[in-house]
This record gives structure tokens, C-alpha cells and sequence, in this order.
């Protein structure tokens, strides 16, 4: 079993999936359970899991994001949330929905991982296609999704290039 280090090492984005092997129900209820305990905002949770697997709405989708190997996902994952239900601070307005949604977005893509499940993140997506293809209310928004899918024997992830960890911390 790896442990918290190397699960978050060895999360990586793949491109490549196999669209003929389905994740089974249980497996996706874990990890979509890992984005329910995420920490969000005074605990408001304003977020909703959609999930979606059938070749009719993939086919809605797929016009939204403009790279074709989206399509060899069996499933995508959109964490939306309600601005006018999250968290605002009152000294200065800063409301937290694209955190407390990225951070349920980062805990289902590292339980995905250690599922054996790969995902990438994708943030470059057509915003209007996208809401009529959901359905999204008016005041519903998304900020990201991923691919959710067992990698293609030929999947490759990218290589990591990060700074230096001297290059980022500063101990005050």
C-alpha cells in the first residue's frame, strides 16, 4: 500500500484510457466519498459530484474541450458548486467556491490514484458549451473536471518538472 509521499508523487495525468473497461460502481463511490470529506469552507460542502458515463451526454460534452483523447475516457467528473451558497469573508468579500471546489477536486483525483485510477485535470474547456451540455442552473458553476478511466497499456504520463523545494519555501 503506498503511503500519503508516494501517492502524491506518483499521481501523475494520463492521456490515454481504456473507454471498454468501465471503473466499477464501487470503486467510483470511494473516491467520489474522498471529495465528500474534503475540507471546504465553515464546512458548508457547496458542492455537487457529476458523474457521467453514458455515451449520449459524453457525446454532448466531448464539443467543450477541443483535444479528441478525452473521448478514450469511459467516464468524466464535474465538481460544480453554488457561489451563492459557499463561504464569503466579510472583511473583503472573498468568496471561497473555486477553492472548496478545487480542494473535493484534488481529494478525488489522489483517491482515484491510489484506486489505480487515472485522471487528468482539465481546466481549458468551452464555459457555455459545457453548462447547457450539464444542465447547470444559472448560478451553478464549474471551474474544472477530469477523466476518470483504467490507463490504455500504452498511456505515458508526462514527465513532472518542479521547481526546487529551496526555490519555494520560506521559513519565517
Amino acid at each position: 500500500m503506498m503511503d500519503i509521499y508516494e501517492l502524491v508523487k506518483n499521481r501523475s495525468s494520463l492521456r490515454s484510457y481504456s473507454k471498454d473497461k468501465p471503473i466499477p460502481n464501487e470503486i467510483l463511490l470511494r473516491i467520489l466519498s474522498a471529495g465528500q470529506m474534503a475540507p471546504s469552507a465553515k464546512n458548508i460542502q457547496p458542492w455537487t459530484f457529476k458523474v457521467v458515463s453514458s455515451p449520449e451526454k459524453l457525446a454532448e460534452i466531448y464539443p467543450c474541450y477541443p483535444a479528441d483523447w478525452i473521448q478514450t475516457a469511459p467516464h468524466l467528473l464535474f465538481v460544480t458548486g453554488k457561489r451563492d451558497e459557499a463561504w464569503v469573508r466579510r472583511h473583503d468579500g472573498y468568496n471561497s467556491i473555486e477553492t472548496d471546489l478545487a480542494i473535493a477536486m484534488d481529494h478525488i483525483i489522489l483517491a482515484a490514484t491510489w484506486e489505480g485510477i487515472a485522471t487528468c485535470w482539465i481546466a481549458a474547456f468551452k464555459p457555455d458549451l459545457l453548462r447547457k451540455a450539464l444542465g447547470l442552473e444559472e448560478n451553478e458553476e464549474i471551474f474544472t473536471f477530469t477523466t476518470l478511466g483504467f490507463a490504455s497499456p500504452d498511456a505515458q504520463p508526462f514527465p513532472k518538472k518542479r521547481k526546487a523545494l529551496d526555490d519555494l519555501v520560506e521559513f519565517l
